[in-house]
């Protein structure tokens, strides 16, 4: 399905109310609590990509992101690259 037919779902108020539930449960950056750093979640990310389909969009499951990871391992894993993040120990988590 073509991005612009569902790219309005994002300005729902459904979308709104969600989003904001989830970045107040989880109020830091999940993918950079992995590598023991604090930054703000600022942003939502559908951790698997629905591509238009209202149920995957719905349901989840989410992540909250700061717009860094969000624009960079977000974007890559929407697009099925496979993203290796290095831990604090050096080793690949």
């Amino acid at each position: 399905m073509p991005r612009s037919e569902w790219q309005h779902l994002y300005k729902t108020a459904r979308w709104r109310k969600l989003r904001e539930w989830k970045l107040a449960q989880d109020p830091l950056c999940e993918w950079c609590l992995e590598t023991e750093t604090i930054e703000p979640a600022t942003e939502v990310h559908h951790l698997h990509p629905h591509k238009g389909n209202p149920d995957l969009f719905w349901s989840g499951p989410f992540v909250a992101t700061c717009k860094s990871c969000h624009a960079s391992r977000g974007q890559l894993e929407d697009h099925g690259k496979t993203v290796i993040r290095i831990g604090i120990d050096g080793y690949p988590q």
